[in-house]
């Protein structure tokens, strides 16, 4: 990732221009957006500029105009200056279609509201996000391997394993503390769960970076894209966080909950007040602030299964506030972008799984090859693995459920895992067995 082109000083542009040019702006009235977009000055001067205009002009326009937009925050920049935040139209229709979306009720062709489709769906986003949270960060592990620990509950194996299993109890923490307000301890804490042994130091676990040797660097060359400020400041730069982050509506300028938790999520990134784990930490903290204002959706939706397809521009966003007088529209865009992905993703899974499980039932009770093959035992037992993906059966639970001798339970459950319609794994001295999330898939392909 490179640097982008720093703007032009709008005091210097204002220093050489005449009033020729001024009324040239006046005249055409340049406004926030170029063709509905909040370019950046390394975008926008790539574009042909309106007649009359050359790009320095047109930038010195489209920054007049969005001065009305603008909005300074308590949250300060390195240099002690404010950042701004600005709500275009763009920004208003998200916030519309989240309100809508993660705030109220659920539109899909399934069931979503009893207990256990609930803990199901729930329980997939969650393993979700621990696992792309970890791997935008250097995690390495393969997602079904990840995934078969945290529902088997394993102990990690390595570094890995163990930056996707504390994100998985960090986000478990969260559902717990949601209601409560957030203070420096708590976010230390939070950022101790999702660090823990992954750390080179141990001493860096729950604690503030003790130097100023941290940076954002580019990958590919070295260079330095972000330089985080000084240590000695972050204890109060956290509180000025936390105070930001439980203030209620009557603060002025009001500040939309959900832009709230975007802008929690890129100071952490900004002050990086972590010696690692800070990525991890910001998303945990957006987490919290969403669920504490009533996005209850917000538990279903992994915002880094979004992120991690297009990291570049998630670090861009970044960069175009950095370098634009802080003006953190440029990431509230992108994350409000991301947001209504991940929640377009969920209601796409769940339109996808009510047909699939529809589907199944059917073939369930009219297939030759299951009405053979399975015992009424078995089928009844898909039929609740069908509907919720990941639920683990024991031998002693189905001997119960059925009124039956523990060799005929064992029985039932070995051969649909012989026929890979459940899935084998270690418990202890025992073995669980697991409903596949393919379970559906599987069925289609079972041979008479």
């Amino acid at each position: 990732m490179k640097l982008p082109h720093p703007p032009p000083d709008l005091s210097s542009l204002l220093s050489i221009i005449g009033p020729g040019d001024i009324q040239k702006i006046l005249e055409l009235q340049p406004g926030p957006l170029v063709k509905d977009v909040y370019l950046h000055w390394e975008e926008l001067r790539h574009r042909d500029p309106p007649e009359g205009l050359n790009h320095e002009l047109w930038w010195l326009g489209v920054k007049w105009a969005r001065q009305a937009l603008l909005k300074p925050l308590p949250l300060l920049d390195k240099k002690g200056r404010p950042f701004f935040f600005g709500v275009p139209e763009p920004v208003q229709i998200d916030l519309h279609h989240i309100d809508q979306d993660a705030a109220g009720e659920i539109k899909s062709a399934t069931e979503t509201a009893t207990p256990a489709t609930r803990d199901r769906y729930l329980l997939k986003s969650v393993i979700e996000e621990a696992i792309t949270s970890s791997q935008l960060e250097g995690a390495s592990t393969t997602r079904r391997v990840a995934a078969e620990m945290l529902r088997s509950g394993r102990a990690p194996k390595d570094r890995s394993e163990q930056m996707i299993f504390n994100n998985f109890l960090a986000m478990r923490a969260i559902q717990g503390f949601r209601n409560e307000p957030m203070t420096p301890a708590r976010l230390l804490e939070i950022h101790r769960l999702v660090s823990e042994r992954t750390l080179d130091d141990p001493r860096d676990v729950g604690r503030l970076r003790q130097s100023n040797d941290i940076h954002v660097v580019d990958n590919d060359d070295g260079t330095i894209l972000h330089q985080p400020p000084d240590h000695h400041e972050l204890p109060e730069r956290l509180e000025r966080l936390c105070a930001f982050a439980n203030a209620g509506e009557d603060q002025r300028p009001f500040v939309h909950p959900v832009l709230r938790a975007i802008l929690l999520h890129f100071m952490i990134g900004y002050d990086h007040p972590f010696a690692d784990g800070n990525g991890r930490t910001a998303r945990a903290l957006f987490y919290w602030s969403m669920l504490r204002s009533g996005y209850w959706l917000a538990e279903f939706i992994s915002i880094s299964h979004i992120l991690r397809k297009a990291p570049a521009q998630y670090g861009r966003a970044y960069l175009f506030t950095e370098t634009d007088g802080g003006d953190t529209t440029y990431f509230l865009i992108h994350q409000l972008a991301t947001m209504r992905k991940a929640i377009q993703s969920l209601h796409d899974y769940l339109a996808r799984k009510a047909k699939e499980q529809r589907g199944m039932e059917r073939l369930l009770a009219e297939s030759p090859a299951l009405r053979i093959r399975l015992n009424h035992r078995q089928k009844t037992l898909l039929t609740h693995a069908l509907k919720h993906p990941g639920a683990g059966y024991r031998i002693e639970d189905h001997q119960k459920a059925h009124g039956i001798v523990y060799q005929t339970a064992r029985t039932d459950l070995l051969q649909l895992a012989e026929l890979s319609l459940l899935e084998k794994i270690k418990d202890g001295r025992a073995f669980l067995f697991v409903a596949p999330d393919d379970l559906a898939i599987r069925m289609s392909r079972l041979e008479p």
